[in-house]
């Protein structure tokens, strides 16, 4: 993308049209800040990926406007993509107190703490980045420590809300600073980069003291022990779990590594109280009475590693889960999970377990983060803004944000859905989207930053499904005849003894292609693979309606 001189540009590469990996960036001539870089994991198709990251082939190719990384909170979807960003560029990151320590975890685990400048910022903070003062304003959402931004560029007002819910009986007391964004908005917003995440639902977000109560209530008729399993990184239900327990005299375990990692941060930042000696390791939980116990655990979402999961299969070292132990889910169903969390649910059934769970309306166990409808207008309501960019959601999520901005005095044709790469160049007080930049997934597999593509993707999906057929063929240098073999290896396709008159019918049409081929005077690799391949994977097909990966390998003597 050719920079247009006196150009503000707003873009995203990713977060739009998707939940997870969330990535903005606003730009002015020169100038190039970026806004959160998350990361997501993946569905049952990426067989083998495990994470997914935005692409910052631009920035890249950029790299000398890139100012500074400005993180909005610390949720794993905007900073789990943050240590393989600085792999590629070394730059300064701003945050809130919370927000980096949970960074300085990431980086500490990728060895990058010692090269990476970290800059405390809050919303009382004005900075300036290349040209670009930013100031900040205080929200709130399920993590403590949550800012909006306000880029103020030479064509106006530019603000990013972060994630948002107007949650006025905070468990924290971090009110969301109503009075600063209807003074931002009175001093005129340019644009409204405003997340789109609950923008299906009417009227208001419950507020999460609600969950306070409802826990209490759980851990008071609890017979046994209390497993209850949450997002580490809500902070503020950690605490509400703590305050239960204090109260229904419990001693609590922590359990999965990132709850303890976060719980450490926390406490030592001062967002958490946890009185001395309340928190036990897990391997005293069963030197304790059932009753004077409670667990704290990882895991809400399914997730196979997760230590819900592993208590669930009965595969934890140190604790297991008893008939009329209470286990409760305090966390909403991400889409895509809720296969692996009725999973779990049916295992801790069987374990003879009292289960809590579904959706939060229902039980009283969990409220969501992101404001509802009447928030998100709310929002552009106080910031009355002449352009509006609905972010942070799948595309009818965008669409209803844009109805509700529309609803709220926003002019129809100042409204830009976009998709991830799609840039809106506002000029002389003029929007446009016309042009494009590079965006997309990054997969990462172990080591591996995206060096596996959708070939790859393709080869693993097809090998899961009709498994591999290896064929091995030992040939003559000097004359081209066949010595040895051939010989048929069977991975996943076929149980080799059930299956010998096949194999043995797929060594002879391997034989009459190579001596065909030898009898044409055609020598060369490429073309018998090609043609053992082709006439193999038709004649498989036609005897068994699978579709095997055929590997031949062919050795010269």
């Amino acid at each position: 993308m050719s920079t247009n001189r006196n150009t503000l540009s707003i873009f995203a590469l990713g977060g739009i049209n998707e939940i997870g990996k969330n990535m903005y960036a606003v730009q002015y001539d020169d100038d190039i800040i970026v806004i959160d870089c998350g990361s997501k994991f993946p569905d049952e198709s990426l067989l083998g990926i495990d994470l997914i990251i935005p692409d910052i082939t631009y920035l890249q190719e950029n790299r000398e406007k890139v100012r500074a990384l400005v993180v909005t909170h610390g949720h794993e979807d905007h900073i789990g993509g943050i240590p393989y960003l600085l792999k590629q560029l070394n730059l300064p990151i701003y945050a809130t107190s919370l927000t980096l320590g949970l960074i300085d975890i990431k980086l500490q685990e990728h060895q990058l703490s010692a090269e990476t400048e970290l800059i405390e910022i809050n919303e009382e903070s004005e900075i300036t980045l290349g040209n670009i003062p930013l100031s900040f304003f205080k929200t709130n959402h399920s993590i403590p420590d949550c800012l909006g931004i306000v880029f103020h560029t030479p064509e106006g007002a530019v603000v990013h809300t972060g994630d948002f819910k107007f949650d006025l009986t905070p468990v924290n007391d971090q009110y969301p600073d109503l009075h600063k964004m209807a003074k931002i908005g009175s001093e005129g917003v340019l644009a409204l980069i405003s997340e789109s995440t609950n923008a299906e639902r009417p009227g208001f977000t419950p507020s999460e003291k609600l969950v306070g109560k409802h826990v209490e209530e759980a851990f008071r008729k609890a017979k046994r022990k209390v497993i209850i399993s949450t997002f580490a990184s809500n902070v503020n239900r950690v605490q509400q779990i703590v305050d239960a327990a204090i109260k229904t005299n419990r001693k609590l375990a922590l359990l999965g590594r990132s709850m303890v990692n976060v719980v450490s941060v926390a406490l030592e930042k001062g967002y958490l109280t946890i009185p001395e000696g309340m928190l036990i390791e897990p391997y005293e939980v069963h030197s304790l009475a059932p009753e004077q116990v409670a667990i704290l655990c990882t895991g809400s979402q399914g997730e196979p590693m997760a230590a819900l999961s592993r208590l669930a299969s009965g595969n934890h070292r140190q604790v297991e889960i008893l008939p009329e132990d209470t286990v409760i889910l305090s966390a909403g169903p991400i889409p895509g999970n809720e296969r692996n969390i009725s999973r779990i649910v049916d295992s801790l059934f069987t374990l003879g377990a009292h289960v809590i769970y579904g959706s939060g309306s229902a039980t009283g166990m969990h409220v969501s983060g992101h404001g509802y409808q009447e928030e998100l207008k709310l929002m552009a309501t106080l910031m009355k803004p002449k352009y509006f960019i609905p972010i942070h959601g799948e595309f009818r999520m965008l669409h209803h944000h844009s109805l509700l901005a529309e609803s709220v005095g926003v002019e129809k044709e100042n409204i830009f859905i976009i998709n991830n790469g799609d840039i809106v160049d506002i000029k002389g007080g003029t929007a446009v989207q016309t042009r494009k930049i590079p965006a997309g997934n990054v997969y990462v597999d172990g080591f591996g930053i995206g060096d596996v593509g959708n070939a790859i993707l393709r080869d693993r999906k097809q090998l899961s499904e009709d498994g591999m057929l290896v064929i091995v063929v030992t040939l003559n240098k000097a004359e081209g005849k066949i010595v040895s073999g051939p010989d048929t290896i069977s991975r996943g396709f076929v149980y080799t003894r059930d299956s010998e008159q096949l194999l043995k019918d797929v060594n002879r049409q391997v034989t009459k292609i190579v001596n065909q081929l030898q009898k044409t005077h055609v020598h060369q690799w490429s073309i018998m693979k090609k043609e053992i391949k082709t006439t193999l994977g038709q004649f498989l097909y036609n005897q068994t309606k699978r579709r095997p990966m055929i590997l031949p390998i062919i050795i010269e003597v």
